[in-house]
């Protein structure tokens, strides 16, 4: 029998340490993100020019969405410039992403793979992965230089000198192809470490299997690894895709003369423009509306990557737990189990 004072000891709850420890996580998360993003659902709404408008209904998701009349010039240029920078965005993220993706698994596998005795891997992981750490502003000056419009740019100066220059900076596709380069190089790093991560949780003991079976590398990546990396890849697809659609900093100091470049001015371009005064004055409400647009698209397609890659094994034996727990309560309710 335990005495008054166990029982007291027992019940002190230490419950109220572990809220004291997470509480500066919510402080913050409310004041840099929850409000600001409540604050951008109502300047979706409200009239533009000032920062304390009139609610206005979906008049702004209206003028971005749907074509305006061609007499509304100011109108038309802000729908057809968020659709421009929406078609940008899509073309860039799809062109980064796959190339980052076959080369960051195909790295992956090849430094976790224990039959490669290759000297300097943790050399070359960590130089790999060095990319990701320089700042955009950085690495924006970097390509500027190398591939700028100017004939004085280094690729220009070796391959162009005393002709005239490439205009790579301001051309349609070679621009895009650039955003899409930088964007690899700069993230290809992160990615293989987030998949080697994925690789080496899987059980040792399964590899070594299908080695006494006598399969070979392609067999033992297409049987094993990739199915097993469903989860660490859905992860990797969720980060990529919300990162691609608020890419921002490359395409936007990628430029010449203070002018982005039509081909790569990507939605969240558009949106910082508009904030901005890019015609004549700030126009809040266009900048949160689109940013409202932005955030569904991505929760959208988050769900739409959850439901597809959801594990229906897991959901069929959930369903028929369900169902044996109704059936359950209903013999229940009917007077006891039967024999």
């Amino acid at each position: 029998m335990a005495t008054a004072a166990q029982r007291r000891i027992k019940s002190v709850s230490y419950a109220k340490y572990g809220y004291m420890f997470i509480l500066p996580f919510f402080v913050v998360y409310f004041i840099f993100s929850f409000w600001p993003l409540i604050q951008t659902f109502i300047l979706a709404f409200s009239e533009n020019g000032t920062r304390t408008p009139g609610i206005i209904g979906l008049d702004n998701f209206k003028t971005i969405l749907a074509k305006p009349a061609e007499s509304d010039f100011k109108a038309m240029g802000i729908h057809e410039s968020f659709w421009n920078g929406m078609k940008n965005t899509l073309i860039i993220w799809f062109g980064n992403f796959i190339p980052q993706i076959a080369l960051s698994l195909l790295l992956a596998v090849w430094f976790t793979d224990l039959r490669v005795k290759m000297p300097g891997k943790g050399f070359f992981k960590v130089v790999m992965y060095m990319p990701n750490i320089i700042t955009a502003a950085s690495v924006a000056g970097l390509f500027l230089s190398l591939f700028g419009d100017s004939s004085y740019s280094v690729i220009n100066t070796l391959l162009r000198s005393g002709q005239e220059p490439w205009k790579i900076i301001t051309s349609c596709w070679p621009s895009r192809i650039l955003v899409m380069f930088i964007q690899v190089w700069m993230w290809f790093g992160n990615t293989m470490i987030m998949l080697m991560s994925g690789i080496q949780g899987i059980n040792e003991s399964l590899f070594e299997a299908a080695e006494i079976d006598g399969a070979n590398s392609t067999q033992t990546f297409w049987r094993i690894t990739f199915p097993l990396l469903k989860t660490i890849m859905v992860y990797t697809l969720l980060t990529s895709m919300i990162g691609g659609l608020q890419m921002f900093d490359i395409p936007y100091m990628l430029h010449t003369g203070n002018v982005v470049n039509d081909y790569i001015k990507t939605v969240a371009v558009f949106i910082y423009e508009m904030f901005h005064g890019n015609f004549a004055k700030p126009s809040f409400g266009y900048s949160g509306a689109a940013s409202v647009i932005l955030f569904v698209i991505t929760s959208i397609l988050g769900a739409l990557v959850f439901y597809v890659q959801r594990d229906k094994d897991a959901i069929e034996k959930k369903k028929k737990q369900k169902q044996a727990a109704k059936e359950w309560k209903r013999k229940q309710k009917g007077g006891g189990f039967s024999i």
